[in-house]
């Protein structure tokens, strides 16, 4: 069976099973880079059973497979995604509360969660706020902000394997580290975080959350699609600092430019392409390290 013929079971079996399936979808509209070819299929899937059998079927018929949530550390290739784009909705965009413990689904934005916790009185999350990505994605790269990171407030995370056995990760056995986590280094799909917060003051709490998407607003570039900080924090220097001092700021290829507002993001000023953004980024590294000696390493996921 070619791989034609596989990914039109794998879609045939999903319509059956009432999911959502939307064929030749371009990832463009599915990543906040506004970037990327079509997809074969964008199957959303509202259960962790659902998502299993979809898992399932995609090992079955060997046709690689990809879990987005709000792509918005992703650069998709220009000629799309030959497989399965999984979406998650449904039981993944739940939250539930016990005390100071947050549990929700990893389809639930971080925006979402933000004002769960702050309308619950329970502080720990405020950094997160303003990140413009899911539950899921956040914890597997760890992200951060101002200060605070997901390993500081997850408990637990919950996985689904390739082989559909699912488990949890506690603790330490989530292996934390700058925009890592142990699901950097396997293919499980995150189906649920825990979270351990604190009670606080709601002013406090918004106050904080006021600051925070204040900073945001003054110094990124959230008027343009992006993929947030394009490379990840060289030990000792900051990487838009060292390509601002490389007279990188508003340099532009194609569509994509450094942003002239925060030159450690790169915007799509219109029409840009993956290519656009690909030989940016290598020009970029390639002036710090000639200039400043500083190798850049890239924080955006690329997809092709």
């Amino acid at each position: 069976m070619n791989n034609i013929e596989s990914i039109e079971h794998i879609i045939s079996k999903a319509k059956a099973m009432g999911c959502e399936v939307k064929q030749d979808e371009l990832l463009s509209k599915c990543t906040t880079f506004k970037i990327g070819g079509a997809a074969a299929a964008v199957i959303t899937v509202d259960s962790v059973k659902e998502l299993s059998e979809v898992m399932s079927l995609c090992k079955k018929y060997d046709v690689q497979r990809m879990v987005i949530g709000n792509g918005s550390n992703l650069l998709v290739s220009d000629d799309g995604y030959n497989g399965i784009v999984i979406k998650l909705d449904g039981d993944f965009k739940n939250i539930t509360i016990d005390g100071e413990t947050v549990k929700c689904g990893s389809g639930v934005s971080l925006a979402t969660l933000c004002k769960f916790a702050r309308d619950n009185n329970l502080s720990g999350l405020e950094f997160a706020w303003g990140i413009p990505g899911t539950v899921g994605g956040a914890a597997f790269m760890n992200a951060g902000a101002y200060g605070g990171e997901m390993k500081h407030v997850v408990m637990s995370t919950s996985y689904i394997t390739n082989d559909g056995d699912t488990g949890t990760f506690t603790g330490e056995e989530n292996k934390f580290s700058y925009r890592h986590s142990i699901y950097s280094d396997n293919d499980y799909v995150i189906t649920g975080v825990a979270f351990k917060l604190k009670t606080d003051d709601p002013e406090l709490i918004k106050e904080r959350m006021d600051d925070y998407m204040s900073r945001r607003r003054s110094k990124q570039p959230l008027d343009y699609p992006s993929a947030g900080s394009v490379f990840k924090r060289p030990e000792g220097y900051f990487a838009g600092g060292l390509i601002e001092e490389c007279g990188l700021k508003g340099y532009s290829i194609g569509g994509a430019q450094v942003s002239e507002k925060h030159a450690g993001f790169i915007i799509n000023k219109g029409g840009a392409t993956c290519s656009d953004v690909c030989k940016l980024v290598e020009h970029i590294q390639k002036t710090v390290k000639e200039n400043k000696g500083v190798e850049l390493e890239c924080e955006i996921r690329r997809i092709q």
